[in-house]
């Protein structure tokens, strides 16, 4: 909660409720609205968005809101009363403060301060009871001067979860998930006696919400060890900009062990070092010190006097479905290397893929067939984890799907196997069909699967109930995006339905893989992604209605557009 959302200016001298001043008072019915409108579901989704929803769910499982809270200004506790009265509010209970009066003498060098904590009753929006926590600041006229900082910094507002069954255990997994997953820092934290309650405190990145920016996890009973361990964490900024700043560690150590092949090698049982360098032909002291970096990232994990395969590991094995391998040396080869020269794309608005390899990227890998091999096996990798797509929307009533663009039909071979009344047409470049031939042949699905050879600017194949576009769009401007969409709308038929597959940028600020594939586009397409309400204008422009989405993993979303 911050009263700067609010629109009021924070002014502790003018006057608003009695008891209270006009910004505190404004800044009490906002903790009411705020409270009145969420729940614990809305509460983490809006704070945490860095969260799965699974990890979410656990979270609210785990936990329910409790309150909000903010700090006021009285300039006693009879003031604080009436305040809060005129307000329509009783207050239930008045506790002397420990956690927030030590944090504001720490933060203005003060040796005491006289500060309350005031409890009145609320009720989410789904009717259960919570309430608003009132932090009071007794303030005599010579602390006005913190009233006016605490106000506009707004530094102990926050909203509440209360852990439904705290032990040590599940406090400091708590806190684990919300610094390490959720991308919280630790705020603070401490054991309030007068309460009986621990309470431990967590900000997120200045681009949340500032209604859900600092989150409270308030336990009832004393858990010194959870509450030591949280507090003694380190400060995540200076940690957070170290692992980003080394990045680019991360990306070529993994391309190194898919070169080396070393998942395939551990899922064989070849786990000692030794025996992976004599395998690998690599220098054994700095394949070990690789290995437990690898390791540092979830990659590798120690087993024994060797190293095993973790789930994440697996992915990069060549031998398996759904191998993440061709996209490892991908981001590690070509797109590392054009990231390296970000600083052009960004001074001049155009790739620097081009300027590195003197091509544009589809050319560029078009042009020589080892080249094309892997970056089609890239492209099929990434497809197969939208592969979701086959059975998360209905195809009931189509008798033609045309993949436009397909690659090599990973996409279009998963959609025909779910769906066997369906018959396939995809459309792609001459030298990807062989690759298409043999996906399709292996799905089982060739002889309902027609291969077209053509370029999408140029026409679409005609007579599909359902046309997809997965993961094209955001390879091209607007203005190419505009000549596929309209090439498309030449070709279906009136009843035909468009699917655009892409992940979408936010309409607000909030955290998201689109956001990195968007540099990622600049830096290597010339591409971009875009949000829902930009789609919708191309779309439009284009000659289509958005009528609506379905949410796919990895942040993907397939929308669903007809011909206007």
């Amino acid at each position: 909660m911050n009263v700067t959302s609010t629109g009021i200016a924070p002014d502790p001298t003018s006057t608003g409720s009695a008891g209270l001043s006009a910004a505190d008072a404004a800044r009490v019915r906002a903790a009411v609205e705020l409270i009145s409108t969420n729940d614990t579901g809305s509460v983490v989704a809006a704070a945490l968005p860095a969260l799965s929803p699974t990890e979410r769910a656990s979270l609210a499982a785990h936990s329910r809101l409790n309150h909000a809270a903010l700090l006021v200004f009285p300039g006693s506790i009879g003031e604080l009363h009436e305040g809060v009265a005129a307000l329509g509010l009783r207050i239930e209970r008045v506790n002397p403060s420990v956690v927030v009066r030590g944090r504001l003498c720490e933060r203005y060098g003060l040796a005491d301060l006289d500060v309350v904590i005031a409890h009145a009753a609320v009720r989410d929006r789904n009717g259960r009871p919570c309430s608003i926590e009132i932090f009071a600041l007794i303030t005599p006229p010579e602390l006005a001067w913190i009233a006016v900082d605490e106000q506009a910094e707004n530094h102990e507002s926050h909203l509440a979860l209360e852990v439904v069954e705290p032990d040590s255990v599940v406090l400091d997994g708590l806190s684990h998930l919300l610094t390490r997953r959720g991308r919280m820092s630790v705020d603070g934290g401490g054991y309030n006696v007068h309460e009986d309650a621990t309470v431990l405190y967590f900000r997120g990145a200045s681009g949340a919400d500032p209604a859900h920016r600092r989150l409270e996890l308030i336990s009832r009973g004393h858990f010194p060890e959870a509450l030591a361990e949280h507090v003694g964490r380190p400060q995540r900024a200076p940690e957070q900009l170290l692992r980003l700043m080394t990045g680019a560690w991360a990306t070529q150590a993994i391309k190194v062990a898919a070169e080396l092949r070393l998942p395939d090698r551990l899922a064989a049982g070849v786990g000692t070092v030794d025996r992976l360098a004599l395998a690998t032909g690599a220098d054994a002291d700095s394949l070990a010190r690789l290995l437990r970096y690898l390791a540092t990232l979830g990659v590798v994990r120690r087993s024994g006097p060797g190293f095993g395969l973790t789930e994440i590991g697996a992915l990069l094995r060549s031998d398996v479905a759904g191998s993440l391998h061709p996209l490892a040396l991908l981001y590690g080869g070509a797109f590392y290397e054009s990231f390296g020269r970000l600083d052009e794309a960004v001074r001049t608005g155009r790739e620097s893929f081009e300027r590195v390899f003197g091509a544009h990227h589809f050319p560029y890998f078009a042009a020589d067939p080892e080249r094309a091999d892997m970056f089609d096996r890239g492209m099929a990798a990434s497809a197969a984890m939208f592969g979701e797509l086959a059975t998360a929307l209905d195809f009931s009533a189509a008798r033609v799907v045309v993949d436009v663009a397909g690659g090599n039909g990973v996409l279009l071979g998963k959609i025909l196997q779910a769906h066997p009344h369906l018959r396939g047409v995809l459309l792609e470049r001459e030298h990807v069909l062989d690759a298409a031939r043999s996906t399709t042949d292996d799905a089982g699905c060739a002889d309902r699967c027609t291969l077209v050879a053509g370029d999408f600017t140029e026409t679409v194949p005609p007579g599909g109930d359902v046309y997809v576009l997965s993961r094209v769009l955001h390879d091209w401007d607007d203005t190419t995006c505009l000549t596929i969409l309209r090439r498309c709308a030449e070709s279906m038929p009136a009843h035909a339905t468009l699917l655009v597959v892409e992940r979408l940028l936010p309409e607000d600020d909030s955290d998201s893989l689109a956001a990195a594939w968007d540099v990622h586009m600049l830096c290597n397409v010339g591409g971009r992604e875009r949000t829902e309400s930009h789609y919708r204008a191309l779309l439009a422009e284009a000659g289509f209605d958005l009528v609506d989405r379905k949410e796919l993993a990895l942040e993907a979303v397939a929308l669903r557009a007809v011909k206007a």
